[in-house]
């Protein structure tokens, strides 16, 4: 059977189908979006994370209002690198308290007292102070937490209020943290909640469509790209020198009112085919307008997604074109990739991350000359595995939501050269000599699309030749 019993999981037997080994035909995956085991020191995040952190995070120009205490509040400062051109203070005469994305941390800070009389009233407060400090803000959002879904406090009702006051949208998304197994519930909640409030503000306010005279024939969006460390600035252009125009970006670097266009596009590009494949589903029902599903890391993956792309407009010329910018752009950083592939060969990698990038980069690797020999994802359901097992080699260690047990008998049976991971297991790999690179915000990306290829190559072989891991094994 490849199923696969860690030595650590000998106490936890449940864990062991949520742990596989790949075998010839490839016809087993792991049990996975399944409560966490009692007694597993899971490392999921929670569904208001999903929310926030993910999808809703990177709108640049709203009030993240956080209705919860100080510590849910906390979570929404400075973390992730969604990034956005935002930053209003670098313009002349924009004072900077203007600037409302990632630098500002809102939060009603509910207490005790709060919980027991309840929060409605401390939240419009917030919301019509926060509004008057920051008077650029375009709309709000209010995201509940498990406190205040627990006392049950009307976030919709608070949210329409505020509107009528301030003459601005104001959004209110119930993803409590208890709500799921994992973040991914959170990104289920903001997609549906979001559209259904989106059609009725549309039908409300007929002025926020985009006008007959202001759309094109080759209008698009690019569903679920949160711009990590800039990655829409190699993705973007791509698309638009093929003919196409981005209309929308759901959510990365986004204006609030663009996202009340969704559905005026031709076609939807997903990308993020976990957290926002929902609202594209979700618009093709209800306005009949297709999406594709691409990936935009590596050479052969972003050059399948302009084809793709060209191939549903059945444009000759785009199609042409299409041709041209994928010789163009390779032929641009040829030079660069064969001299990192020569020497990142042979190289032993493993992958944990939250879902899509495992199965988008096995591809990439195989690029680069390297070979993947586990792959773990946080909060994986049954397609995304489906993908990983397809794209990685028999024998692959697959782990759906592991623990840092599980990660340390990884390293120590796996044995890579390098682990692509997030911040919080470095601490633990580098004890082993393992190096790590930051593969949730990247260390010096973008990392999609042709040209970020060549930073990710950059930033793993920097990563894995660094001379304090030869230190490290010499002095131990």
């Amino acid at each position: 059977m490849p199923y696969y019993q860690m030595r650590c999981n000998l106490c936890i037997p449940e864990r062991n189908k949520h742990t596989v080994i790949v075998d010839e035909d490839k016809s087993i995956i792991p049990e996975s979006n399944a409560p966490t085991v009692p007694g597993d020191m899971t490392e999921r995040g929670c569904a208001f994370a999903g929310a926030r952190g993910v999808v809703g995070g990177p709108i640049v120009d709203v009030i993240h209002m956080i209705h919860a205490p100080v510590g849910c509040g906390y979570y929404t400062w400075g973390t992730r690198r969604h990034l956005g051109d935002g930053y209003n203070w670098a313009m002349p005469g924009v004072l900077e308290n203007e600037a409302n994305h990632r630098r500002h941390c809102y939060t009603t800070a509910m207490t005790e007292q709060d919980i027991v009389f309840g929060g409605m009233e401390k939240l419009k407060n917030a919301l019509l102070e926060a509004f008057k400090i920051n008077p650029g803000a375009s709309a709000a959002i209010i995201y509940m937490t498990c406190s205040t879904a627990l006392i049950g406090d009307d976030i919709e009702n608070v949210a329409k209020e505020v509107s009528k006051i301030v003459g601005k949208p104001v959004f209110a998304c119930a993803s409590p943290g208890f709500c799921g197994v994992s973040q991914s519930k959170g990104h289920h909640e903001f997609n549906f909640q979001f559209y259904k409030w989106l059609l009725k503000y549309r039908e409300e306010h007929p002025e926020v469509c985009l006008k007959e005279e202001e759309k094109t024939p080759y209008d698009v969006n690019l569903i679920g790209d949160y711009n990590i460390d800039w990655d829409l600035v190699t993705i973007v252009p791509l698309f638009e020198k093929i003919g196409v125009r981005v209309l929308n970006v759901f959510t990365g670097n986004s204006r609030f009112m663009n996202l009340l266009k969704l559905p005026d596009a031709k076609l939807n590009i997903v990308h993020c085919q976990r957290s926002a494949t929902y609202i594209a589903e979700l618009i093709r029902q209800g306005f009949d307008i297709p999406f594709i599903r691409v990936s935009l890391f590596g050479i052969e993956q972003t050059a399948k997604a302009l084809r793709d792309t060209a191939e549903w407009f059945g444009d000759e010329k785009m199609k042409k074109r299409a041709e041209e910018v994928i010789e163009e752009e390779t032929e641009a950083i040829r030079p660069a990739i064969e001299w990192y592939r020569e020497r990142l060969a042979g190289k032993r990698i493993a992958i944990y991350v939250g879902a899509p990038r495992v199965w988008h980069w096995p591809k990439v690797m195989e690029e680069l000359g390297m070979e993947v020999v586990a792959c773990m994802t946080t909060f994986g359901h049954k397609e995304d595995y489906e993908k990983i097992v397809q794209r990685v080699k028999p024998g692959t260690l697959i782990i759906d939501n592991p623990n840092e047990f599980e990660i340390e008998e990884m390293i120590e049976t796996c044995k890579p050269d390098l682990f692509l991971t997030g911040l919080k297991e470095k601490y633990l790999v580098r004890k082993f000599g393992v190096p790590t690179l930051n593969s949730h915000s990247y260390e010096a990306g973008p990392y999609a699309g042709f040209r970020g290829l060549v930073n990710f190559a950059r930033d793993i072989y920097q990563a894995l030749y660094a001379p304090v891991w030869r230190l490290a094994k010499e002095e131990f």
